[in-house]
């Protein structure tokens, strides 16, 4: 029987790589002259310090720019509130990995909606659709990526 899983997950090597270009280029803009601002990745986290919160604004802007430019998804960014004191600012950014369980529940209620032949299943943070002929399985395809998800969609291991 035909299948594929449905993953979203994020090449974390393009993610450092766009995060030390960003690092490299605060260091040589003008605006940034003189200013403590730092991106730092640790653990599926990117985290931003500057010492106002425009600063993190512009920052954002930057990280964004590198990452599309090494075609990583920003859907897969959780950006979190700036957090403000009297000299530093701060703010966290965290790189979604795998499909939770609530969004792999409502990507089958939907499966199952558009009345293919397919049974789809949870198998950790990934989803795992199988169906008897080829063509219902691209039409799953193409109807999961019609959808939006908020998620970095990927289709592997698709076997025949």
């Amino acid at each position: 029987m035909p299948s594929f899983d449905v993953v979203a997950e994020v090449d974390l090597q393009e993610v450092r790589n766009a995060v030390d270009q960003s690092n490299r280029e605060i260091a040589t803009r003008f605006d940034f002259k003189g200013v403590k601002a730092l991106f730092e990745l640790a653990d599926g986290q990117i985290l931003l310090r500057a010492e106002q919160e425009f600063q993190l604004q512009q920052m954002m802007d930057i990280l964004r720019q590198k990452l599309a430019k090494r075609k990583v998804d920003i859907a897969c960014l959780e950006i979190a509130d700036p957090v403000t004191t009297l000299n530093a600012a701060r703010q966290e950014v965290g790189v979604k990995q795998g499909i939770d369980t609530d969004t792999a529940k409502r990507m089958i209620k939907d499966l199952k909606g558009t009345k293919l032949k397919i049974q789809a299943q949870i198998q950790g943070d990934q989803v795992r659709v199988t169906g008897k002929n080829r063509d219902d399985l691209q039409e799953a395809i193409a109807h999961l990526r019609a959808t939006d998800w908020n998620l970095p969609l990927k289709f592997t291991n698709y076997r025949d």
